[in-house]
């Protein structure tokens, strides 16, 4: 009898914690993930280095479901038109998606979108994005973008980091709209800059 109670009881707790949301992004205080990718900035491909860009400044990591998409483009251009102030407050922007480096080559020189101002980097398998504890789903048959092409890659929670010179990330934004998402960060790095 005592052996089915702590059974059932054993069962029960397994069950609930298959119901638990997923684990949250990484937070303010959290040490964030050093990461190396494919990059391109106005069509043309680079290797973006997390590590390197820090000994400049602080970094803003935006992480997006995929290029040409609605939501997506509209971030990029709200980046696009404010790399100016970024760069200002010293902060180097780079948004990374699950996009082929090829899909990228064409958003980062598309003059509506990032315009040959901000950089996105390629993370094909989302290894970086599942570091820093997002969700990564997988693609979805039939899916198309803005630009009617067939998206083949998964998508990345939309959510952005500000990461200090020391590693450390200092603010987590997600959960609001692409273009509140980029004010945020903006007035996180402005914040930095003051100090």
């Amino acid at each position: 009898m005592k052996f089915s109670i702590s059974k059932s009881l054993l069962a029960g707790v397994f069950a609930g914690s298959l119901a638990l949301p997923a684990m949250a992004a990484l937070e303010a205080g959290n040490t964030a993930p050093d990461f190396a990718l494919k990059a391109s900035l106005a069509g043309k491909a680079f290797d973006f280095s997390l590590k390197e860009k820090l000994k400049s400044g602080p970094v803003v990591v935006y992480f997006y479901p995929s290029a040409y998409t609605n939501g997506c483009n509209l971030q990029a251009h709200s980046f696009s038109v404010n790399s100016e102030k970024f760069a200002k407050a010293g902060a180097t922007v780079i948004g990374v998606s699950l996009d082929s480096i090829e899909r990228l080559n064409d958003f980062s020189s598309d003059p509506e979108y990032c315009a040959g101002k901000v950089a996105v980097a390629s993370d094909p398998q989302g290894k970086v994005a599942k570091s820093f504890e997002l969700n990564v789903r997988d693609a979805a048959p039939g899916k198309t973008d803005s630009r009617g092409k067939a998206i083949e890659h998964g998508f990345a929670e939309r959510t952005t980091f500000i990461i200090t010179e020391d590693g450390k990330i200092s603010s987590t934004i997600s959960g609001v709209s692409p273009t509140d998402n980029v004010k945020q960060a903006l007035a996180a790095v402005e914040k930095l800059a003051a100090k």
